[in-house]
């Protein structure tokens, strides 16, 4: 039998840099988020770093934790913020696309937006409420690539990625992958969210189906949260002993450079939320 051979998937550095986009960052609408991301510039001879203003444009993003850390109100507001400038493309997984359209109005009207962006710029598609798109991955790519050329979508959210493996772990990593394919393929700037089990290392990267996410994706942000429940966390947060403090950290992001600094997380009265300080000090 004749050995195969892929001749396509040889290709030089100098052809494949060709079609590398431009590095660049897109706000995320998230206080605090878009300075954390940097790149290099060589100036007097010496590397400095650079603003990136934002996620890195076409990275596709994980955002991972516990229950009620803040993942999915993340995800909404760049949502939202992003459709003030481009087709979004919002994928519910977990909650039938009428109960997110709701609560975007709600946080929309928090940041200041007028909700005609949500009516004129989000594209649902609901594989809550259609198993197929759900069980049968390239039923839901077709599905995908569909919306983002009839409605020239920029940007894509699945919230959640664990609901397309989560009763079918061992095959976690081929489902990510071709979902993060695709959406390299297509050029989208994307934020997948993945919840964590609460049995794993609160600021690692670990979700569910193992490192099924996280060693795919070009970054992750890992959600975490802490019940005030002695003195000796009271005087490292400066909280009192009872309350809670929700925790930050950007894990790793391949395409440019990134603060590794453990911060607060704050999440507002009317569900805003806003990255803080450094954990130990003003950064």
């Amino acid at each position: 039998m004749e050995k195969e051979i892929i001749t396509d998937s040889i290709i030089t550095a100098k052809e494949a840099l060709k079609k590398a986009p431009k590095l660049e960052g897109i706000t995320t609408g998230i206080e605090g988020l878009d300075n954390l991301f940097f790149t290099a510039v060589i100036e007097n001879n010496k590397p400095q770093k650079k603003p990136l203003g934002g996620m890195p444009k076409y990275s596709v993003c994980n955002i991972t934790g516990i229950n009620d850390t803040g993942k999915s109100l993340m995800a909404e507001q760049f949502a939202i913020h992003r459709a003030q400038f481009e087709k979004v493309c919002f994928i519910t997984v977990e909650t039938p696309a009428n109960y997110v359209v709701a609560s975007m109005k709600l946080r929309a009207a928090a940041m200041g937006v007028d909700a005609k962006v949500i009516d004129e710029n989000i594209i649902f598609i609901d594989a809550t409420s259609h198993y197929k798109l759900r069980d049968e991955i390239p039923t839901f790519l077709n599905t995908l690539a569909y919306a983002i050329k009839e409605y020239d979508i920029k940007d894509v959210v699945i919230d959640s990625i664990t609901g397309f493996f989560e009763n079918k772990e061992m095959m976690a990593r081929t489902i990510v992958r071709m979902i993060y394919n695709f959406l390299k393929k297509w050029y989208q700037t994307s934020i997948l969210v993945s919840q964590k089990r609460s049995g794993h290392d609160l600021l690692s990267s670990e979700a569910a189906g193992g490192y099924a996410v996280g060693h795919i994706v070009d970054g992750t942000i890992v959600l975490s949260k802490e019940v005030i429940d002695s003195s000796y966390k009271a005087k490292m947060y400066k909280k009192p002993i009872g309350e809670i403090i929700r925790l930050f950290r950007i894990d790793g992001c391949r395409m440019s450079g990134h603060d590794t600094k453990v911060r607060t997380l704050e999440i507002t009265d009317t569900g805003i939320v806003k990255i803080g300080n450094p954990i130990g000090g003003e950064s």
